[in-house]
């Protein structure tokens, strides 16, 4: 964790305490999230010291292309998220704001597609998450991450009407923050 995310989920958990959930369940579920992954990853380095011959096997299976692309999708979908409220803050402009957000979905939905696909190879491919650590890990750190995203999608969907129509404004972009920081 980064001392501004730190100063961050303090200051959060602070204004829960306070009695402000808003801003603080956002900073809370981030918290969990970091740590789940951080426990994934630990599990995933142990794994990998115990059985170095699985993971370089399970490693060299792994198309380096779909990795990259799936990043940049990943890094775009972020530019457009903070795009989008960066354009609802500074100008109130809420049709370019409403395409950003839609930018921000349709590569996340990208993102989705081709992770989606590389499943389905791995699986026709006889992926087998029972008896190959690095399979399951595998599986669940990039399956955790891909319910993460998908849950970001539905809100950059959720969000795409009330931005069009002008509900956010430079005063009032709280949702827009907070989804644009789950994402990130």
């Amino acid at each position: 964790l980064s001392g501004l995310t730190i100063t961050a989920l303090v200051l959060a958990l602070g204004r829960l305490l306070a009695g402000d959930t808003g801003g603080a369940a956002l900073w809370l579920l981030v918290l969990l999230e970091l740590l789940t992954f951080a426990m994934l990853f630990i599990g995933f380095a142990g794994a990998r010291l115990a059985q170095p011959e699985v993971f370089a096997a399970g490693q060299a299976t792994l198309d380096l292309h779909s990795g990259a692309l799936n990043t940049l999708l990943l890094v775009s979908a972020s530019a457009c998220a903070a795009r989008a409220l960066h354009a609802v803050r500074a100008q109130a402009r809420h049709r370019v704001a409403a395409r950003w957000l839609l930018g921000a979905l349709a590569c996340g939905l990208g993102f989705m597609v081709v992770k989606t696909a590389e499943y389905v190879v791995k699986w026709q491919q006889g992926l087998d998450v029972a008896n190959n650590q690095f399979a399951m890990l595998y599986v669940g750190i990039t399956g955790f991450h891909f319910l993460h995203a998908g849950v970001g999608c539905l809100f950059f969907a959720l969000l795409y009407r009330p931005t069009r129509r002008g509900t956010y404004g430079p005063g009032n972009c709280h949702t827009l923050e907070t989804v644009t920081v789950f994402w990130h």
